[in-house]
């Protein structure tokens, strides 16, 4: 249904390193950037390597505000590795903890996520969800 999703950001060159690293453990990186030499970056994007992007951050300044209560932004990870180092990453990057890794049985069986707040007040979340048949146990 989505094509992307921008997100205004106070501090490009600040979030560009937020989300570099705190992507990377979630198999996304950095599509493209509109930089300009001499001018202050505009914008990058994030998606699969070789792809476009899902994830657009454009430059705001001090007009940035994240969405309001009830939306945050999750992400597909791999595995609950996956989840478990984009935790650890995005925290190390500047993030702030939102939800420490682990299931969450109360979205559904299998369901394991870990929840951070990126610098500009964004909510973001990674999430696994163990395939029906493991997590049941059949």
């Amino acid at each position: 249904m989505l094509h992307h999703l921008s997100l205004g950001v106070a501090d490009l060159a600040l979030s560009a390193v937020f989300y570099d690293a705190a992507l990377a453990p979630l198999g996304y990186v950095r599509v493209w950037a509109d930089i300009r030499p001499g001018e202050p970056d505009q914008a990058v994007g994030y998606g699969v390597r070789g792809g476009g992007d899902k994830l657009a951050l454009k430059e705001q300044g001090a007009a940035a505000r994240p969405p309001g209560p009830g939306f945050h932004l999750a992400f597909t990870a791999p595995d609950s590795a996956a989840v478990d180092a984009f935790h650890r990453a995005a925290l190390a990057a500047g993030g702030t903890d939102n939800g420490a890794p682990g299931l969450r049985p109360h979205y559904g069986v299998g369901y394991y996520a870990a929840f951070v707040i990126d610098p500009d007040g964004h909510r973001l979340e990674a999430v696994f969800k163990v395939p029906a048949d493991v997590a049941s146990g059949a």
